[in-house]
């Protein structure tokens, strides 16, 4: 009843990848243009679960899997209000995105997978913070892509290829892809006209 009053479908894109692949940039310009046609989204990334909710949680294998696992319950409240939830963290391990990916399919809540994939190089040139510089010189531990590893998706329902698209046609493309597979309809589009 809660997503027939509100005119919209729940449901969870969660963008992994590399740090610096573009994750954060696509999935902020994503939540824009959804609000934008008017429709509830909110978006969970690092600053707004790393101080908060997580901010018991460190950097090792075990702690990364709950921090994974607490973003995907989250997620799927969102999700199940009938707003559509956007994860963005690294989540390196296969079987973290696994688990929550079966906690929303379990309840027949859609999720993406929205793999922002790029060449190790090219994150690096783009390292805002300097955090691969750190890593390289031994002073972050455990840093996905050098110290740690990050465990491609193998399957995931979309692909961005940062080092070539740019964040326009990155939103383009997964809004295409919701479109297609009935996520956002006309009446979504229509409450903006």
């Amino acid at each position: 009843e809660r997503c027939t009053l509100r005119h919209q479908k729940g449901f969870t894109l969660w963008f992994t990848g590399l740090s610096a692949s573009g994750k954060s940039t696509i999935a902020i310009a994503l939540e824009q243009h959804l609000l934008h046609l008017g429709l509830a989204a909110y978006r969970l990334d690092g600053d707004n679960i790393r101080f908060g909710l997580n901010k018991d949680l460190g950097f090792g294998e075990r702690d990364r899997g709950e921090n994974i696992r607490r973003i995907a319950e989250v997620a799927l409240l969102f999700s199940d209000s009938c707003t559509i939830a956007l994860t963005s963290f690294i989540s390196p391990y296969r079987s973290d995105r696994a688990t929550a990916r079966t906690l929303h399919t379990s309840r027949s809540i859609p999720f993406i997978e929205v793999y922002v994939h790029v060449p190790l190089a090219v994150a690096e040139s783009r390292d805002p913070k300097g955090l691969y510089a750190k890593a390289r010189a031994g002073e972050i531990k455990d840093f996905t892509g050098i110290s740690a590893p990050y465990e491609e998706p193998e399957d995931a329902e979309i692909v961005i290829r940062s080092g070539e698209t740019g964040v326009e046609d990155a939103v383009a493309q997964i809004v295409r892809y919701l479109e297609e597979n009935g996520l956002l309809g006309k009446e979504d589009m229509a409450r903006t006209a």
